[in-house]
């Protein structure tokens, strides 16, 4: 871009995207006159789905906006908890986001997962499709225009992804009624239901179970528990339940 010049500042939150040179403030940007600031944003290496307010010269503006020689442009954060347009509030998770779309799971969370590598088109179609917002890490993924909407994951730290995902999405919470498998939904199940399906120490060590109802996997109270339960007990105490 060769035309006007502007002065560009992207929130701290933001930085990460840019090269380090431009990882300060009002960061002198050229642009060519015609493209909008969503365009500058972008080439600045920000996904919009990552940017709430754009203020030029103090005022609000949209990402249609085209700037002017001379402007200042302040681009912020999304505001938490993020707004998704229509209901119900469910995710579309990549398939390097496996731990974390069962974590969601586990939470009750509504949580597609893609296992296998089906390409980010393909991903973006299903976004749209199920007006799913996307997960991923892959910020050339969430510069794709057909998706319904997007949000780039921060940390490859599981706990922290979780907490990244609930604190910007406030989705509500209703814990043990999905399946970390397949994400269908969970109902009770009684011993004899289920007993073709245990083994004989699971059979004779356990009273109380849940089947999915899609994947007819079996669930019930195992060593893993514990583990589990605290994942469970830390998110209600941050995030709550609706």
């Amino acid at each position: 871009m060769n035309g006007p010049g502007i002065q560009l500042t992207l929130a701290p939150e933001l930085r990460l995207f840019a090269p380090p040179s431009r990882r300060v403030d009002r960061v002198p940007t050229a642009t060519d006159g015609a493209s909008s600031l969503g365009h500058v944003v972008e080439s600045a290496g920000v996904p919009l789905t990552e940017v709430g307010r754009l203020l030029v010269d103090g005022t609000e503006v949209p990402v249609s906006y085209v700037p002017q020689d001379g402007q200042s442009v302040e681009v912020f954060g999304v505001e938490r908890p993020q707004q998704v347009p229509g209901a119900p509030l469910r995710f579309l998770l990549d398939v390097h986001l496996g731990t974390l779309a069962r974590r969601l799971r586990l939470l009750g969370v509504d949580a597609a997962y893609e296992n296998e590598d089906i390409g980010d088109p393909a991903l973006a179609t299903r976004s749209a499709a199920e007006r799913r917002v996307l997960l991923s890490r892959d910020r050339g993924l969430l510069r794709r225009r057909e998706l319904f909407a997007g949000a780039y994951v921060y940390s490859d730290n599981p706990d922290e992804q979780l907490r990244d995902v609930l604190g910007r999405f406030a989705p509500a919470l209703a814990p043990w009624t999905r399946c970390t498998a397949c994400n269908g939904p969970l109902h009770e199940a009684d011993k004899e239901s289920v007993g073709d399906r245990l083994e004989h120490g699971t059979h004779r060590s356990y009273d109380v179970f849940a089947q999915c109802t899609e994947c007819e996997r079996v669930y019930w109270r195992g060593a893993h528990h514990a583990r589990l339960e605290r994942i469970v007990d830390e998110a209600l105490v941050e995030f709550g339940t609706a």
